[in-house]
């Protein structure tokens, strides 16, 4: 691994994939490759940290928790092959950000328009829980992102709350430290420096059985991303 790091968005996507910064999850991911679900079996699992997946030139940047076990640990793309992946997919479609509703491989033709899905954390963590020190030497990757992104990059969607502190702490490591700290909440906006980021539940089942999220919230939530962030073209 270079010690200067990459220069460009798919260097910054290579580096992470040959990340072994933390042994536990590279464990995790290994084993859960080994162990697939039944409904996966005769599968050949990603099983390693998973890059971040997009428009190189993005005016609108999504993050996540992490991948899931079963979803993106086994596709090898972020939030393609599980329920949340289902939800997120089609409120970007239904929003003109995708080109089709659902993401199920790294070659379904799935294409993002002026967007791009990251993570706080590229590699499944048991529990979909990652311990503080995972969490600490994961999120300098989404720090380096947002800077690679360049001036294009207008806003920023954090799904979580999780997501919330990740991202705020990456804009800071930029100098765009607020104080008091912005609260996280569905519908929450922030200022910082020249983005602007916005808070949007995670569509978990936890959230999604519950009603917590619904289809239209989830919708309108990027809708408006994409109105922020001046995104026009396929979508329309």
């Amino acid at each position: 691994m270079s010690r200067r790091g990459a220069r460009t968005l798919p260097g910054l996507n290579r580096e992470i994939v040959r990340c072994d910064r933390c042994p536990r999850l590279r464990d995790w991911c290994a084993h859960v490759a080994q162990n697939p679900r039944a409904s996966y079996l005769g599968e050949r699992y990603w099983g390693k940290p998973v890059p971040s997946f997009g428009d190189d030139r993005p005016r609108l940047l999504i993050v996540g928790l992490a991948p899931g076990a079963h979803g993106a640990n086994r596709t090898g793309r972020m939030f393609t092959g599980d329920s949340s992946g289902d939800w997120l997919f089609e409120a970007l479609h239904a929003a003109g950000l995708c080109a089709h509703p659902h993401s199920t491989s790294r070659k379904d033709g799935q294409k993002l328009y002026g967007a791009r899905i990251s993570g706080v954390v590229h590699c499944a963590p048991p529990g979909n829980k990652p311990a503080r020190e995972e969490r600490d030497a994961c999120r300098p990757y989404l720090a380096r992102e947002l800077a690679l992104c360049g001036p294009e990059l207008k806003v920023v969607v954090a799904l979580g709350g999780f997501a919330w502190d990740g991202v705020l702490w990456a804009l800071g490591e930029q100098g765009h430290r607020l104080s008091p700290k912005p609260k996280f909440g569905h519908g929450a906006r922030a200022r910082v420096g020249s983005y602007t980021v916005m808070g949007c539940f995670h569509p978990s089942q936890l959230n999604t059985f519950t009603g917590r999220l619904t289809k239209p919230m989830l919708r309108d939530a990027f809708r408006k991303a994409r109105r922020l962030a001046g995104i026009s073209g396929e979508g329309d």
